[in-house]
């Protein structure tokens, strides 16, 4: 392996770090493990409601590490979900996630959503939204500022 392959997974190492220790303070969880294990849950959730190619536009503004846990899992065959509703989300995420302390539902989705759009491209994350069902695309607040990309 060169020199430049190591520094590759540096990189994305410090990205995962960044992403996950955002989400944690925006939670002001004190658990980045627990940061990492909703960021990933409410990703693959996500993940499962886009249509193919959105899942993949979507994965190439990840760190490689996020992205890989982003596809971890996937069966294309069984996806797009065809649950619409945004209740359904969010017990499909609580029963994902499982337990974790101080787990506020609706509020901590929307952290994850904003840790998205500070890291993401705007244009990217509204062609990701538009194409959920209306009751999931109602849980991510169309009004986000943008910050990154």
């Amino acid at each position: 392996m060169s020199a430049q392959d190591l520094e590759v997974i540096d990189h994305t190492v410090q990205l995962t770090h960044e992403w996950v220790n955002e989400l944690r303070e925006r939670l002001g969880w004190p658990s980045s493990r627990d940061a990492m294990r909703l960021m990933r849950t409410v990703l693959s959730e996500l993940r499962d409601r886009l249509p193919h190619a959105e899942v993949a536009d979507l994965a190439a503004q990840m760190p490689l590490l996020i992205r890989g846990m982003y596809y971890e899992g996937w069966q294309p065959a069984r996806t797009p979900v065809h649950d619409r509703s945004a209740d359904a989300f969010e017990a499909a995420v609580a029963a994902r996630l499982g337990r974790v302390e101080g787990y506020r539902g609706h509020a901590d989705i929307a952290a994850v959503f904003a840790t998205l759009a500070n890291r993401m491209t705007e244009g990217e994350l509204r062609q990701a939204r538009a194409a959920l069902p209306r009751g999931v695309r109602d849980l991510w607040d169309a009004d986000l500022t943008w910050t990154g990309g």
